[in-house]
C-alpha cells in the first residue's frame, strides 16, 4: 500500500497552474527524485505532500499512522537555541523537557547548584514516566551520525551546518517518508558524500529535490518531473530519465508541428468560398473548434536561458604566479608554502571543506590580500569579473533591472548595448519580473541575476565562488558550455562534483594544515590521483568545446499524388500511436503493474518499444514529406 497518494491535485496563484491535475503515489522504501526548472512548483508540491498547504482541488490520502517529515529549502531566520534544542524540536511535546534535561546535565557536569539538581531529578522522573529516554537516545544518536556539535548555538553556525541540523530535526522523528528540498545546498563535498552514504542506507522512503546531478544519479531509482503543471513519471535511474526526456521533448515538438499543420489546413478549408460553406461538414467544423481549443491551451516549453559571456581584451600569457606563499588568520594557517602558476586559458577549480580558506586564496591570487610570506604577481592586462557566493553585489532594495543597468535603460555588453528588458529576458526574467525588488527573488533567480551582471562586463579572468547553488540542471549545463567556450581564464570554487568534472582542467585541493596541492583534471581525476605516489600534479591542457552535430534537411522537391495522400494520413496515424503509448505509460506507472508475472511485464515493454519505433518512423516520414510540400 502506498504511503501517500495524490489524485488530480490542482493549485494556482492566479497565473498558469503550478499544479495541474497532478497524480502521485509513493510506496514504502522508494527513492524518488523530483526534478523540474526553477519556479516550476517543486517546493509547493512538497508542501502539499507534507500537508502544510491545501490544494485548490484534488485529494491527498496518507497511510494510517505514516509519519512525514520535510527539510525545507530555506533556513528559518527565527530558529533559536542550541543544536540539541533545535533537533529535539522534531519530537513535539517532549522537546522542551528533553532540552531542559540536556542543559541541566551539562551544567551539573561543570558547577550546578542544589536547585538545579532537584529540577534535574524532577525532569528525570517525568521523562521516565513518558518514555522519554528512548527519545533522548534518538536525538543523541542522530547528532552523532551527522557529526553535529550538540551544545553550539544554532545562530552561530555556518549555512552548511544549519542545513545539517535541520536535517537531523527531520530525521529524529524516524519518518516513513522524508521530503528533502535541496539538502546539499551550502554543504562541502565531504558533507555531501556523508549524506550520500547515509541516504543510500536509509530504510524509509524519501522524495528528493536536488540539482546535484551526481547525488541524483547515485541514489534515485525513480524520477518524477514537474513541467508546466504536469507531473510525469520516469521509472529507472537518472541517466534513463535524461535519455527518455530528450526523446519525449523531440516527440512533443514533432507532435505540435503536426497539429499546427493540421490546424492551418483546416483554417484554410473553413475560409474557402460560398461553395465550400454550402457543403460544410459540421463534424469537421466541430473538429476544427477542438483543434483551436487545444492550441489555445497548449503550454509551450519555457524558454532556455541564453547566457553569453562578454570576453575582454586578451590578457598576457601569465595570469597569476604564487611563490612560497604563507597566509593565516590569528595564527591559524590558511596556506603554507603555496606555489602555483596560472596561465591564460587555464580553468582551475578549488576543492576543500567549508572554512578551509578557498575564498581567502581567491582574494590572495587577485591581490586583494597581501601574503604573510612569499609573493604573488598578477600578469598584464587582467580584467576580473567576480561572482560572489554571498551575492553582496546585489542591492536588495533595488529592482532586478536597476541592479543590472544601474538605473539606466540599456546594458553595455559585447562591444555594443542592449535594452535591459531584452537582455534580462536572456536570463529568463519576464518584463514583470525585471521590475521586482531583488529581496522578492528566489535563490535560483538571484544567481541568474548575478550571472547577468557578471557576464555583461568584459573580462578575461572569471572568478566564480559557488555559482551553482539553486540553479536548475538545464541552466547548469548551459553555464558549463559557456565556460568551456570562454577564451579567458577561470578560477572556480564549487562543491558540485559534476560541474567540476565537466569544466576545470586542474584543481587546487585544500588537504589540511595549510597544505594546498594541485592535481590534473576535475573532481574524479583528483580522487584517482590523491593516493597515487609521484602522480603528476599540474596541468595546462585545455578541454576542447563539445562538437555540435550539423542539422541536415532533405532537399525540397514536389510531392506526388500518393505522397500527398500519405502526408494527409500521417497526423491521424501519429495520434493513434501516441494514444497507445500514453495508455501503455499510464499502465506501467501504476504500482500494480510490477506485481504481475514477468511475461506480462516483458510483453508490455516490448509493445511500448514497438509503438515508440512506429512513432519515430511516422515522425521521420512526416518531416521528409512536410519539408518537400
Amino acid at each position: 500500500m502506498a504511503l501517500i497518494t495524490l489524485r488530480n491535485i490542482a493549485l494556482s496563484y492566479g497565473g498558469p497552474s503550478l499544479l495541474d491535475g497532478v497524480d502521485l503515489s509513493i510506496d514504502p522504501g522508494e527513492r524518488v527524485c523530483l526534478v523540474g526548472r526553477n519556479g516550476a512548483g517543486k517546493s509547493t508540491l512538497m508542501r502539499v505532500i507534507a500537508g502544510e498547504m491545501a490544494p485548490d482541488q484534488g485529494e491527498r490520502s496518507i497511510q494510517q499512522g505514516a509519519r512525514i517529515a520535510r527539510l525545507a529549502q530555506e533556513v528559518p531566520t527565527d530558529t533559536r537555541g542550541s543544536v540539541f534544542d533545535v533537533v529535539a524540536e522534531g519530537l513535539g511535546p517532549l522537546a522542551d523537557m528533553l532540552a531542559r534535561f540536556h542543559r541541566l546535565s551539562a551544567g551539573l557536569a561543570g558547577a550546578g547548584g542544589a536547585a538545579d539538581m532537584a529540577e534535574l531529578e524532577t525532569i528525570q522522573h517525568q521523562l521516565e514516566a513518558a518514555g522519554g529516554w528512548r527519545l533522548q537516545q534518538r536525538v543523541e544518536s542522530t547528532l552523532s551520525r551527522l557529526a553535529l556539535p550538540s551544545d553550539s548555538a544554532f545562530g552561530e553556525l555556518s549555512g552548511g551546518l544549519r542545513r545539517r541540523v535541520l536535517l537531523a530535526r527531520a530525521l529524529v522523528t524516524e519518518p516513513d517518508l522524508l521530503l528533502l528540498d535541496e539538502p546539499t545546498n551550502h554543504l562541502d563535498i565531504e558533507s555531501i558524500e556523508r549524506l550520500e552514504d547515509y541516504f543510500s542506507a536509509y530504510r524509509g522512503a524519501w522524495l528528493l529535490v536536488s540539482h546535484d546531478r551526481l547525488l541524483v544519479a547515485r541514489l534515485a531509482t525513480r524520477i518524477v518531473e514537474l513541467d508546466r503543471g504536469k507531473l510525469t513519471d520516469w521509472p529507472g535511474d537518472f541517466a534513463n530519465y535524461l535519455r527518455r526526456k530528450e526523446d519525449a521533448l523531440r516527440s512533443e515538438k514533432r507532435a505540435h508541428a503536426v497539429a499546427d499543420h493540421k490546424l492551418a489546413e483546416e483554417e484554410k478549408w473553413i475560409r474557402q468560398g460560398i461553395k465550400a460553406r454550402r457543403t460544410r461538414n459540421e463534424g469537421r467544423v466541430r473538429a476544427l473548434k477542438a483543434l483551436r481549443e487545444q492550441r489555445r491551451q497548449r503550454r509551450e516549453v519555457d524558454g532556455r536561458a541564453k547566457l553569453r559571456i562578454a570576453a575582454g581584451e586578451r590578457s598576457g600569457k601569465l595570469v597569476v604566479t604564487a611563490e612560497h606563499v604563507d597566509f593565516g588568520w590569528s595564527e591559524v594557517p590558511i596556506i603554507r608554502d603555496f606555489s602555483a602558476t596560472i596561465l591564460r586559458g587555464d580553468r582551475v577549480g578549488l576543492i576543500g571543506p567549508n572554512g578551509a580558506g578557498k575564498s581567502t586564496v581567491l582574494n590572495l591570487l587577485l591581490g586583494r590580500l597581501a601574503p604573510d610570506q612569499g609573493r604573488i604577481v598578477l600578469g598584464s592586462r587582467i580584467e576580473v569579473a567576480y561572482f560572489d557566493q554571498m551575492r553582496a553585489q546585489l542591492d536588495e532594495r533595488k529592482s532586478v533591472r536597476d541592479n543590472v543597468a544601474e538605473g539606466g535603460g540599456r546594458v553595455a555588453c559585447g562591444g555594443g548595448s542592449r535594452h535591459v528588458i531584452g537582455y534580462l529576458a536572456d536570463f529568463l526574467f519576464s518584463p514583470e519580473r525585471a521590475n521586482t525588488p531583488v529581496r522578492a527573488l528566489s535563490g535560483g533567480e538571484r544567481n541568474r541575476l548575478l550571472l547577468a551582471r557578471l557576464f555583461a562586463r568584459p573580462s578575461n579572468l572569471l572568478v566564480m565562488d559557488e555559482p551553482t547553488n539553486d540553479l536548475d540542471v538545464e541552466t547548469l549545463e548551459l553555464l558549463e558550455e559557456r565556460l568551456l567556450e570562454f577564451p579567458g581564464t577561470l578560477l572556480l570554487v564549487s562543491h558540485d562534483r559534476a560541474f567540476l568534472n565537466n569544466v576545470v582542467t586542474s584543481t587546487l585541493v585544500f588537504e589540511g594544515g595549510g597544505v594546498v596541492t594541485e592535481y590534473v583534471g576535475g573532481y574524479d581525476d583528483w580522487l584517482r590521483q590523491r593516493n597515487r605516489p609521484g602522480a603528476s600534479k599540474s596541468s595546462r591542457a585545455s578541454r576542447p568545446p563539445r562538437p555540435a552535430a550539423p542539422q541536415i534537411r532533405p532537399p525540397a522537391r514536389k510531392l506526388g499524388y500518393k505522397e500527398q495522400r500519405e502526408l494527409a494520413s500521417l497526423p491521424g496515424r501519429i495520434e493513434e500511436l501516441e494514444a497507445q503509448r500514453e495508455a501503455l505509460h499510464a499502465r506501467m506507472q501504476d504500482p500494480a503493474f510490477y506485481k504481475q508475472g514477468n511475461d506480462e511485464i516483458i510483453a508490455a515493454r516490448a509493445r511500448l518499444d514497438e509503438v515508440q519505433q512506429g512513432l519515430e518512423q511516422a515522425y521521420a516520414r512526416w518531416e521528409v514529406l512536410e519539408a518537400a510540400s
